[in-house]
C-alpha cells in the first residue's frame, strides 16, 4: 500500500526525531547479556589481573557479567584477531597492552592493522618497569652500570619475558640511548627470567614492577631505577632512568579496546564507567598494591597515545633489528 505523501512525510519526520532517542536507549540498555574481555596472555600476568579487576568493577556497575577469556599466543595477536572478527556491539572487548603497539612493526604478516581495526575504549593503568640486578652485581647505580657495560662489552646478559615485551623494549631503548651492548635472553614469562637473575645466569632485567617488587623489598634484588619519568609510590627511594639518561621513558600500559564501528555511545559509556572505577579509592588501592597507577583518558586521547607508542617502538625495533621469535 502506498502512503499519501503527507502521511509519509509525517512518519519520516517522526523517525528523524526518534532516531537519536533510540540510540540513547540502545546505550542505556547496554549491556543486556554477559560481555567477554579477551586477554592475549595467560592467567596471572599483569594484563589478566588488570582485566579481571576492571571486569569485576564493570559487572558490579552495569549488572551483567564481564567475563575474562584468556587466548594466549602469537604475542597477543590471536586475541586481537578474535576481537576484530567479533560483532561490533560492545559484547566482545580486548585487553590492550604494550605489545599491541610493538606488533605493528615487529610482525610483517599480521592480518589486521591495530590502529585501524580496534576502537580505543579506555586506558586502565601505566606501570613502571624496574631496572633490577642481582645483589652481587658490581654496579649500584645507573651510571655505574653504564660504565661497567662499556668496560665489559658483551658480558651483560639482559633477561626479558619474550621478544617484543615491555621489559625487552625497555632494555633495547636503554641500549639505544646509552650506546652500550647487552645480549638479550628471552624467557617464557617473568618467573623464569627472575629465577635466572637471582641465580646469576643473567645480569639485568627491566622487570614489571608487579613481578619484581617483593624481591626488591626483601633485598634479594637491587633496584637501580624505574623506567617512568617520575618516581613511583611503591619505591619512593629509587631514582628514574631519566635522571641519568635524559628523555628515557618506558611504561607498561594497559587498557580496553573494542572492534571498530562499535557504537560511540557504548564506547563512551564504557569509558565513563571504567574511569569512575579508576577514581574509586578501593580500586585505586588495589592498583597501588600492584605498583600500578591509574591512567584516566578519553577514547580519543587513548587512541593518540597508542599511535604515539606505535611510532616510538617502530624506531627502536628498526634500530635494533629485532625479529620475532
Amino acid at each position: 500500500m502506498k502512503l499519501p505523501r503527507r502521511q509519509f512525510l509525517q512518519l519520516a519526520a517522526g523517525a528523524a526525531v526518534l532516531s537519536p532517542a533510540s540510540r540513547f536507549a540502545r546505550a542505556d540498555a547496554y549491556p543486556s547479556r554477559p560481555v567477554r574481555i579477551i586477554v592475549g596472555y595467560g592467567a596471572g600476568g599483569a594484563p589478566d589481573i588488570l582485566a579481571r579487576l576492571i571486569g569485576q568493577w564493570l559487572s558490579e556497575r552495569l549488572g551483567q557479567p564481564f567475563v575474562v577469556e584468556n587466548r594466549p599466543g602469537a604475542h597477543g595477536s590471536i586475541a586481537t584477531e578474535t576481537v576484530i572478527k567479533a560483532a561490533a556491539d560492545g559484547y566482545t572487548l580486548l585487553a590492550v597492552a604494550v605489545p599491541d603497539a610493538v606488533n605493528a612493526t615487529l610482525y610483517q604478516n599480521l592480518n589486521y592493522n591495530f590502529i585501524r581495526d580496534i576502537a580505543p575504549v579506555a586506558a586502565t593503568s601505566r606501570d613502571p618497569n624496574v631496572m633490577v640486578v642481582d645483589r652481587s652485581f658490581p654496579a649500584k647505580t645507573v651510571p655505574e652500570f653504564i660504565n661497567f657495560a662499556k668496560a665489559n662489552p658483551g658480558k651483560i646478559n639482559m633477561a626479558s619475558p619474550g621478544v617484543g615485551s615491555s621489559p625487552h623494549m625497555a632494555g633495547e631503548l636503554f641500549k639505544f640511548m646509552t650506546g652500550i651492548e647487552m645480549t638479550h635472553v628471552a624467557y617464557r614469562g617473568s618467573a623464569p627470567a627472575l629465577t635466572d637473575l637471582l641465580g646469576g645466569h643473567v645480569q639485568v632485567y627491566f622487570a614489571p614492577i608487579s613481578a619484581s617488587l617483593a624481591y626488591v623489598r626483601d633485598g634479594r634484588l637491587r633496584a637501580l631505577a624505574v623506567t617512568t619519568t617520575a618516581r613511583v609510590e611503591a619505591l619512593p627511594d629509587i631514582p628514574t632512568v631519566n635522571d641519568f639518561v635524559p628523555a628515557y621513558e618506558v611504561s607498561a600500559w594497559y587498557g580496553v579496546g573494542a572492534p571498530k564501528d562499535t557504537p560511540a555511545e557504548i564506547v563512551d559509556r564504557l569509558n565513563t564507567e571504567i574511569n569512575a572505577g579508576l577514581a574509586d579509592p578501593t580500586l585505586k588501592a588495589r592498583l597501588a598494591d600492584l605498583g600500578s597507577s591509574a591512567f584516566i583518558v578519553s577514547p580519543a586521547d587513548f587512541g593518540k597515545f597508542i599511535a604515539d607508542e606505535t611510532e616510538k617502538w617502530a624506531k627502536v625495533i628498526k634500530f635494533a633489528n629485532i625479529k620475532p621469535e
